[in-house]
């Protein structure tokens, strides 16, 4: 029987909704269309050697559900297929572009011939008819059916014959004329190739070739410009920096590890015998001390410009990345809990203000959060903890942070791999997608990039990396290899040659499994197909190594040995493609050399008296607040994660009485068996840059450890990551802001003995695009730095959430309250200018947190907050409808105490502060323990409102259900 291509067409039954439809209709209407119909199917190529019986039996065993859906089978082009009304409708299919990856497709192929069937590839598709559209609507409806970089579009029946398999490759050695290059031509060259290589960098590598007498191949070019690149180096932050501000000029060999590093160094040393930290910046994760038994791991990776070009995927990825990364760290922790942080543009922006070039942001944000929901619900990993920002300068590179925290035994901490080990690649396979992703990630977006940058993109399959893990952590207690690494930025070009650095290696890229035919041996070493891990195996565990995949269906292969030449050598077909030497390869690029600035801006204290301070209006600028997309509930966002499985969550991320109350952090319970837990958290506020960014740095980091402290972690065993995200560092006046803020980073960390473990940067976050003029034109993202912490909870009986539990209890506020208006959401809601950014009393705040860490744990709090967007009023406000109590706060204590004026008292954003429920009983306990540190400001009310006063004068009255609404619409989407 010969090979005969079939087209499956899957639709809602009768009666039944049309989910696809029904979701591409919403698209449209969002963008303004409100006069498109959409009738949708899904549907399957399947090609094989199959009779009409067959396909019939696979489209009823396989792809449809009966019960919901009745399918139709037939040849591409088939009248049954595509029957409809070509004067009133169109008809669309869109399906993957050849060589990206489909998931879907990928398990439906393993189901088929897992019942018999000889097929040799499957694709799925999407089918779309629509209502005829006038022209000027139809190209804008087509851009929302489909994503260029990664999707084609056809208008009309499908008129295939057979799917593209990929053709065979013919081998040709190919070396890069860099000899006789002069330095316009080096550009060139790097510019042609998308190596990201600065001129200075090109020379040195002419000049090592020089020396050599020969030219590189491609294989040895593309080798150094992935592992030189800024994503996989760090180049800029580990660079040397000449910074001066108003205290002078300052020379950084390795800004780096002079500042961040070097803090945590201090720490460790001061803490002797009792340093809990294991592993610091030289892993894929940081690791510390958990207990007895137990270390834990965390790593928060950047995925931007992909996701700014395939929302879906990008976060896809970006998720599924950094999930390996745990994985990949010392002998492979166990993923137990992913965190996410995300900045948009407002997703209310009209289409036609958008520049040329971006996708709109309503876009961005629904694809890279159903990218995120799904990799991480696939995987049976809980995300619980995150935090979405908005900011119109964010409309060109979105940014999209993903974290996860992995459990792993003390002895399984650290990995080494030894001469002679196999190298050894699990999981996917390798294919075209994400090629160049690490170079790619290194240069600014512009309104081409969808086009140019489309391959960069790579599609993840979620259930192949859980049958990884699940192999990985097998192989891994019962000892069958020495080391193991994820397999992400470069591709095999990364893993290997970062394993390999000391020892060397050498590697039969012919061996690799291909997802179809024609890739070159270049493209086979720098891909970046997700779901592959690399592991050292010992040639006597191999067998078992190799046996134990196979029983879960993980595909492994030998690719290559590590031998102690120092040397990494690349053949294929046993002809020589790449020799470079580990000492060039990792120690040989040239220092980036760089000049900052900065000079603080000079502003002053919002004059709050020229402020209007009647009840109704201040009760309004609550609502405002609430109702602000930087404060509004992220529910929608929230309830698509499941934040429960695995069955240690402790807090989730909605808390109170109806679980939809704004937790503080995370708390979760990595093994069920133990009341030991981790809170998890963050802190960012990219305003307070604008202002001066170390403030913005030592507000993050406050933030993010007050959070974890107000669920009742220890903070003495708090750590934290840092995720810088800037723009073009090129010029001196944006790596200023930088390097100041790495600065913050330092002094805080060391006050507060809390050790930074691990970090990522992604720098050039900006998008240039042609105006309708014909200027250039660039967005540069606000400086934005987020903190993760990760807190260790000793008893998670003794957790406390944020909504009030009971009337009567008395309401405190802790901590010292500034006239830090600057930056602040009040500020914002009244477009007001300039004011005082918050700033960190360090020592003050350290005792602070050492206290109510004291009276969480000895039971003297029912209820706690921190206060930070929207201050006082806006926490109280909170607690308050996330508990179903009303209180009365009277805050002419605190007015007079620290002699603030009311604006102040109720909207400053200053850090370091609580708000607590303590019952009557507790009052003296929690005053002798926070001292002078708590004001007594109200109680708790049986009442069902707000109510904030100043002795006799009344500044806010709200319902409950007033204010909960006005915090939860903004976001409220089906």
């Amino acid at each position: 029987m010969t090979e005969t291509l079939w087209q499956i067409n899957v639709l809602p039954a009768a009666d039944h909704p049309d989910r696809l439809g029904e979701s591409m209709f919403a698209a449209a209407r969002d963008a303004g269309l409100d006069d498109v119909h959409v009738n949708a199917a899904r549907g399957f190529l399947v090609q094989g050697k199959l009779s009409d019986n067959d396909i019939q039996q696979i489209a009823q065993d396989v792809f449809a559900d009966s019960i919901v859906e009745e399918f139709y089978v037939g040849k591409p082009g088939d009248e049954l297929l595509n029957r409809v009304n070509q004067e009133t409708n169109e008809l669309y299919y869109v399906l993957p572009k050849p060589g990206v990856t489909d998931p879907e497709a990928e398990t439906a192929i393993l189901a088929v011939r897992g019942l018999g069937f000889d097929v040799s590839n499957i694709r799925t598709f999407r089918r779309f008819v629509t209502n005829r559209l006038e022209d000027s609507k139809r190209e804008q409806f087509r851009n929302l059916l489909a994503n260029d970089s990664i999707e084609q579009l056809i208008v009309g029946p499908l008129q295939l014959s057979e799917i593209q398999m990929g053709q065979d490759y013919q081998f040709e050695l190919r070396h890069v004329p860099l000899l006789q290059a002069n330095d316009d031509q080096l550009l060139s060259i790097s510019k042609q190739w998308q190596l990201s290589l600065t001129l200075v960098e090109m020379q040195t590598i002419q000049k090592h070739f020089e020396a050599l007498q020969r030219d590189p191949t491609d294989a040895e070019l593309e080798t150094i410009a992935q592992t030189w690149s800024e994503h996989c180096s760090h180049k800029t932050l580990a660079g040397k920096i000449q910074y001066t501000d108003e205290n002078g000029t300052r020379h950084f060999d390795n800004m780096l590890k002079e500042t961040i590093f070097q803090a945590t160094v201090s720490i460790r040393e001061s803490l002797g015998p009792d340093d809990w930290c294991v592993s610091v910046f030289k892993d894929n994760a940081g690791i510390v001390k958990f207990d007895d038994t137990n270390n834990v791991a965390f790593k928060v990776e950047t995925h931007n410009r992909p996701s700014a070009i395939e929302p879906y995927g990008g976060a896809n990825t970006g998720i599924g990345g950094v999930i390996r990364d745990t994985l990949g760290t010392g002998l492979g922790a166990k993923p137990i809990c992913n965190t996410d942080v995300f900045c948009f543009a407002p997703p209310t922006i009209a289409y036609d203000e958008l520049p040329p070039g971006v996708l709109h942001p309503l876009r961005v944000m629904k694809g890279v959060v159903s990218g995120v929901r799904d990799y991480g619900n696939r995987m049976g990993i809980p995300t619980v903890n995150g935090a979405i920002y908005f900011d119109p300068r964010y409309v060109g590179n979105p940014l999209v942070f993903c974290g996860n925290v992995g459990l792993l035994p003390h002895d399984k901490s650290f990995k080494e791999p030894q001469p002679n080990d196999l190298i050894v690649a699990i999981g996917g396979r390798t294919g075209r997608d994400g090629i160049h992703g690490a170079t790619f990630s290194s240069v600014e977006l512009t309104d081409a990039s969808e086009v140019e940058s489309g391959g960069s993109v790579q599609i993840g399959n979620a259930i192949t990396e859980k049958m990884v893990m699940d192999v990985l952590l097998q192989a891994r207690d019962e000892k069958l290899y020495n080391a193991v690494t994820d397999c992400g930025a470069g591709g095999f070009s990364s893993a290997v040659g970062e394993m390999g650095e000391e020892i060397g290696a050498e590697v039969w890229l012919e061996k690799a499994p291909l997802k179809y035919d024609g890739l070159n041996y270049t493209e086979i070493w720098i891909s970046e197909a997700q779901e592959r891990m690399v592991f050292a195996v010992p040639e006597d565990k191999w067998e078992r190594f190799q046996q134990l995949c196979a029983s879960e269906s993980v595909e492994a292969v030998v690719i290559g040995k590590f031998v102690p030449t120092k040397n990494l050598v690349l053949k294929y077909h046993d002809q020589q493609v790449a020799e470079l030497s580990m000492a060039f390869l990792h120690d040989g690029r040239p220092p980036v050399v760089r000049q900052a600035n900065f000079q603080t801006a000079k502003t002053s204290p919002i004059d709050t008296n020229a402020v209007v301070v009647d009840s109704d209006t201040l009760t309004r600028d609550v609502c405002k607040i609430l109702g602000s997309l930087n404060v509004a509930s992220k529910h929608w966002v929230i309830r698509q994660y499941d934040h429960e499985v695995q069955g240690g969550s402790v807090l989730k991320p909605l808390v109170g009485v109806e679980n939809d109350g704004p937790g503080d952090a995370a708390v979760v319970r990595p093994i069920l068996s133990s009341r030991r837990g981790l809170a998890i958290s963050c802190g960012m506020n990219p305003h307070f840059g604008e202002l001066d960014p170390y403030h913005m740095a030592t507000s993050s980091i406050d933030e993010a450890i007050r959070n974890c402290v107000a669920v009742g972690a220890d903070p003495d065993r708090i750590a934290i990551l840092d995720n810088f995200c800037w723009g073009y560092t090129d010029r001196p006046e944006t790596l200023g802001t930088l390097v100041r803020a790495a600065l913050a980073c330092h002094d805080l960390s060391k006050v507060y003995h809390t050790p930074f473990i691990s970090g990522k940067d992604s720098l050039n976050n900006e998008f240039s695009y042609t105006d309708a003029d014909g200027q250039r034109q660039t967005i540069s993202i606000p400086s934005t730095l987020l903190i993760s912490a990760m807190g260790q909870v000793d008893d998670t009986r003794k957790c406390v959430s944020m909504d009030l539990k009971q009337s009567g209890n008395a309401i405190y506020l802790v901590g010292k309250t500034g006239a830090h208006l600057g930056g602040s959401h009040f500020a914002l809601i009244r477009n007001l200018d300039g004011g005082n950014v918050p700033t960190v009393d360090a020592q003050y705040n350290r005792e602070t947190f050492k206290r109510m860490h004291q009276a969480i744990s000895a039971g003297q709090i029912r209820a706690c907050h921190d206060l930070s967007e929207g201050g006082l009023a806006v926490a109280i406000s909170e607690m308050a409808f996330a508990g179903g109590f009303g209180v009365h706060l009277d805050i002419k204590g605190l007015c007079d105490r620290d002699e603030i004026d009311s604006i102040v008292a109720l909207f400053s954003e200053s850090n370091g502060r609580f708000v607590c429920e303590v019952e009557p009983d507790q009052k003296d306990a929690f005053e002798n323990s926070l001292q002078d540190r708590c004001c007594l400001i109200g109680t708790v009310t049986d009442g069902s409102d707000v109510k904030i006063v100043k002795a006799e004068s009344e500044l806010i009255r709200g319902e409950l259900g007033t204010f909960k609404s006005a915090w939860q619409k903004p976001l409220d989407w089906n």
